[in-house]
C-alpha cells in the first residue's frame, strides 16, 4: 500500500479486558494476510519507562533489542507477530511530558505558553505517526492503555480526534468493551458498552468498530441493540468470548471477520482467507500433548502471574513444541527454607529460578538450586538465577567463605558476583542498566550448544551484575563451567554443570524472545530434559 493506515484500539468498562490480545490477534490475521504490521503501546502513567516499576505495580518490564525497557504488551505483539518490536513501540506520559518539557527549555517553543493542547498532544501525534514514516508498515496498530474516561487519558483521546480529521480515510478506531453476564436474572447486559462509548463520544471519538469480551454468546437482538445505540454497523458489532488460551483468540477473531471489516474500511479488496496453518499446528500440539511435566518456579513475585509473563508464555511454547503440558508450581521463594525445601519441591521434574532483584527471598532460592544439584533435577537459571547457581555452588562445593553477590551484601569475603565496571559510577535507576541485545560465544558439546546449534548468538540482557571472572578457574576445576562469552568483554554469560541431567544459568533473559513460531531454543531443551523417559 502507498500510505499507513492507522488503527486505534481503545478500551472501556474495566481494565485488563484484553486490548492488548486484540491487537496482537487483529496484526496476526493482517499480517497472514501479506500486510506488514506493527502495534505500539500509549501508557497514561507518568513513569518515564516501567523499568524503576515493582512487578505488584505493572507486572514485568519487557526488554526489546535495542535496549528499551516496556510494557509487558510487547511481549504479546512480538509473541504474536514473532517481529521484534524497539523504543518506538512504547510510549508513556512521562515520556511525552519530558520531551515537551526539554523542548521548551531548548527554547524550541519560542516564549510561546506551552499547553496540553496543542504541544502535548502534537507530541502524542508524532509519536503515533513516527512508526508510519518511511512507508515501513502497512498498518500501525496504536493500543491506548488505561479505560476511556479516566483523566490520565485525555490527551490521548484528543490526540485520536485530531488523527481522524487530518488522516480522513487512513484512520479507524475499534473499542473493546464488556457485556457482563448478570447470574441473578440470567441475562446479558449491554448498558456498560453504551455507557462507554457515550463517554468516547463525548471526547469527540466515533468508534469504527466494537470489540464486545463475553462469557457468554452474543444474540443478533444483542448485537443488533449494540450496533443501534452506539451509532455502528451490526457487522462491525464483533463477539469477543472467553477461551481457554490467548492464542485461541486470532482463529476466533478470524470467524468473527475482524480482519475483514477492517480491511473493508479501508476499502481494501480482501481475496481467500488464511490458512494459519502454523498457528493451528501450535495450537494442536498444545491441546493434544503426549506428555506431562511440573515445573517448580521459584521467584518472589508468585502471587501475581504477570509478573513472569514472558517464562510463563515460554513454556507454552516449548511445550507444544515438545507435545508436552507444562503445568507451572509457582513457589514463593520466603517460603523456601531448610525445614520445607525438600517437601516444596520434591515433586518437581525441572525447577526455574527466575529474574529479580533485592535481598529477599535469596536464602529459598539458594536451596532451591542446591536441590536441583544434588538430586539431578534439571535446573534453569535466568539473570539472578543464574548468579544464585554461582552462590550456592561456591558456598557448598567451593567451600568458599561467605560467598555472595555485592548486590546482596557489599561486605561478603567472596564476591563471586560483582558489579559490573560500567556500572559503577551510575547513580540513577531508570535506563542505566546493561540492557539490550549482546553477542554470545558458545562453547560446543554443552546442553547451550546443543539447543542453539550455533555457536553464535545474540540475547536481550537486563542487569547490573555479573559472574567475578576471578574465579572463573576454581570454578571450572569444581565442575561448573562457563560455556557461553561475551565476545567482546569476555564476560560470562552462561554456566552449566556437564555431570549434571540438565543445569544450565543464563546471565540474559531467553523468555523475552520466545514466540509461537520460533520457540526459544534453551526453553524447549530445558522441558524436553524433565521429560521422563
Amino acid at each position: 500500500m502507498a500510505t499507513t493506515k492507522y488503527i486505534f484500539v481503545t478500551g472501556g468498562v474495566t481494565s485488563s479486558l484484553g486490548k492488548g490480545i486484540i491487537s496482537a490477534s487483529l496484526a496476526k490475521l493482517l499480517q497472514a494476510r501479506g500486510y506488514s504490521v506493527t502495534i505500539q503501546k500509549l501508557d497514561p502513567y507518568i513513569n518515564v519507562d516501567p523499568g524503576t516499576l515493582n512487578p505488584y505495580e505493572h507486572g514485568e518490564c519487557y526488554v526489546t533489542e535495542d535496549g528499551a525497557e516496556t510494557d509487558l504488551d510487547l511481549g504479546h505483539y512480538e509473541r504474536f507477530l514473532n517481529v521484534f518490536t524497539s523504543q518506538a513501540n512504547n510510549v508513556t506520559t512521562g515520556r511525552i511530558y519530558q520531551d515537551v518539557i526539554n523542548k521548551e527549555r531548548h527554547g524550541d517553543f519560542l516564549g510561546k505558553t506551552v499547553q496540553i493542547i496543542p504541544h502535548i498532544t502534537d507530541e502524542i501525534k508524532r509519536r503515533i505517526k513516527l512508526l508510519g514514516t518511511g512507508g515501513k508498515f502497512d498498518f500501525v496498530i496504536t493500543e491506548i492503555g488505561g479505560t476511556v474516561g479516566d483523566i490520565e487519558s485525555l490527551p490521548y483521546v484528543e490526540s485520536v480526534r485530531q488523527l481522524r480529521w487530518e488522516l480522513k480515510n487512513r484512520c479507524m478506531v475499534i473499542h473493546l468493551t464488556l457485556v457482563p453476564f448478570l447470574a441473578a436474572s440470567g441475562e446479558l447486559k449491554t448498558k456498560p458498552t453504551q455507557h462507554s462509548v457515550k463517554t468516547l463520544l463525548e471526547a469527540g471519538v466515533q468508534p469504527d468498530v466494537l470489540v464486545l469480551r463475553t462469557e457468554h454468546p452474543l444474540t443478533s437482538d444483542i448485537k443488533n441493540k449494540v450496533a443501534n445505540f452506539c451509532n455502528v454497523q451490526k457487522e462491525s458489532v464483533v463477539e469477543s468470548r472467553d477461551v481457554n488460551t490467548i492464542y485461541e483468540v486470532p482463529i476466533e477473531m478470524q470467524k468473527e471477520k475482524l480482519d475483514e471489516i477492517v480491511l473493508n474500511h479501508f476499502n481494501i479488496e480482501f481475496g481467500a482467507k488464511p490458512d494459519l496453518k502454523p498457528w493451528k499446528t501450535f495450537l494442536n500440539k498444545y491441546k493434544n500433548p503426549k506428555h506431562e511435566v511440573t515445573i517448580a518456579l521459584v521467584g518472589k513475585y508468585v502471587e501475581l502471574k504477570d509478573a513472569y509473563k514472558s517464562i510463563n508464555e515460554a513454556f507454552v511454547h516449548a511445550g507444544a513444541a515438545n507435545e508436552t503440558k507444562v503445568n507451572i508450581n509457582y513457589v514463593h521463594s520466603e517460603e523456601v527454607n531448610e525445614s520445607t525445601y525438600v517437601n516444596l519441591l520434591k515433586d518437581a521434574d525441572g525447577i526455574i529460578v527466575t529474574p529479580g532483584f533485592g535481598h529477599r527471598g535469596i536464602a529459598g532460592k539458594v536451596l532451591a538450586a542446591q536441590y536441583a544439584r544434588e538430586n539431578n533435577v534439571p535446573y534453569f537459571g535466568i539473570c539472578l538465577g543464574m548468579q544464585i547457581a554461582v552462590i550456592e555452588f561456591a558456598k557448598n562445593v567451593l567451600k568458599l567463605e561467605d560467598p555472595n553477590s555485592l548486590e546482596m551484601d557489599r561486605k561478603c569475603k567472596n564476591p563471586v558476583i560483582n558489579l559490573m565496571e560500567e556500572q559503577k559510577m551510575i547513580t540513577e535507576k531508570g535506563g542505566t542498566m546493561r540492557l539490550g541485545s549482546y553477542p554470545c560465544k558458545l562453547l560446543k558439546d554443552t546442553h547451550a550448544y546443543d539447543a542453539y546449534q550455533s555457536a553464535k548468538i545474540n540475547e536481550r540482557h537486563r542487569h547490573r551484575y555479573e559472574f567475578n571472572n576471578i574465579y572463573q578457574e576454581m570454578y571450572s576445576k569444581a565442575g561448573m563451567i562457563a560455556t557461553g562469552i561475551n565476545p567482546e568483554t569476555e564476560l560470562v554469560e552462561i554456566v552449566e554443570i556437564p555431570k549434571h541431567k540438565w543445569f544450565v544459568g543464563v546471565q540474559f533473559h531467553p523468555e523475552y524472545k520466545s514466540t509461537v513460531i520460533n520457540p526459544h531454543p534453551l526453553f524447549v531443551s530445558f522441558v524436553k530434559a524433565t521429560i521422563k523417559e
